[in-house]
């Protein structure tokens, strides 16, 4: 196993068992203390324990070699992984929003300071899991394991909601101002818009992905200045690029000489195959396809 997906799996295994052990935490300490704020958090990092299982199994899958069926690979798994990552932040949204709405038409608990903590406690592992994560998912331009990275900071987001939330009732209750009472639930209503807005940016990334959006202008002139850089190169008809999950593949149509041999026409393809991924290591493929070119076109 290279030590890129070493590091990814690892990543994903440290996610998936902090999870296990916010949730527990959240949902005990959220229903012994009625934090509203705390309990739905917790249900969050519940969603986020399915969220990370179905990371982890498409980042294997994705590092499968192609095979017969799949000649281009198995990439594409982690877009799945994290597109259903997103459907997980979109429900764990709705269901924040839909019990922090209805706290705001009850009494409000007495604050714990033991929710307080577990809050921030929260807080802060959830940011430097982000942090490692993040970094992780990046350098090996993993798709699943950057969801997952972004899923740690919506859970940042909601925590952090907690400690103010649960921070602003015990001003009120020292001050005896009710309404900051309800900063527990006003606060949720916060986070479940802060990540709804993240879980439908994440599904739209791996929509684009999964309908073989191209890849933006400037990693497609990049690819174009490399085979331009070619000598034999005449003309460029078409250069394409799309991701395929963690690597991107690229196709080209050129034109050479007319009068060169097919092995010459082949060495010149090989060229550029080897400059574009010396150049950009997340590309996995190079397809060139190759057009007679003669000197009466340019005339």
């Amino acid at each position: 196993m290279h030590i890129d997906n070493k590091s990814s799996v690892l990543a994903i295994w440290l996610s998936l068992f902090s999870n296990i052990f916010l949730t527990l935490i959240k949902i005990i300490i959220g229903l012994l203390f009625h934090s509203e704020v705390l309990l739905a958090d917790g249900v969050h990092n519940a969603g986020d324990i399915i969220a990370t299982v179905a990371a982890l199994s498409a980042m294997r899958i994705s590092k499968l070699p192609a095979d017969e069926d799949h000649p281009y690979g198995h990439g594409k798994a982690e877009v799945l992984g994290s597109g259903f990552v997103a459907f997980i932040l979109v429900i764990a949204a709705l269901y924040i929003g839909y019990h922090a709405v209805s706290a705001l038409f009850h009494e409000p608990s007495a604050p714990s300071v033991i929710a307080l903590v577990a809050s921030a406690v929260s807080v802060v592992w959830k940011y430097l899991l982000y942090v490692y994560t993040i970094k992780i998912g990046r350098n090996t331009n993993s798709k699943s394991l950057i969801a997952t990275a972004q899923d740690h900071l919506a859970d940042v987001y909601a925590s952090l909601a907690a400690v103010i939330g649960i921070g602003l009732a015990f001003i009120g209750k020292a001050y005896d101002i009710h309404w900051l009472s309800y900063g527990d639930a006003a606060a949720g209503i916060v986070v479940s818009l802060l990540v709804l807005k993240l879980g439908a940016e994440m599904a739209k990334e791996a929509f684009d992905v999964l309908m073989e959006k191209t890849v933006d202008q400037h990693r497609l002139a990049q690819f174009t200045a490399l085979i331009e850089a070619v000598p034999q190169v005449k003309r460029i008809d078409r250069v394409r690029a799309r991701e395929h999950g963690h690597y991107i593949l690229v196709d080209a149509r050129i034109s050479i000489p007319g009068d060169l041999t097919i092995k010459q026409g082949h060495d010149i393809s090989r060229v550029i195959k080897k400059s574009i991924m010396d150049e950009h290591h997340d590309v996995d493929e190079v397809l060139i396809h190759l057009n007679p070119w003669y000197e009466k076109e340019s005339m």
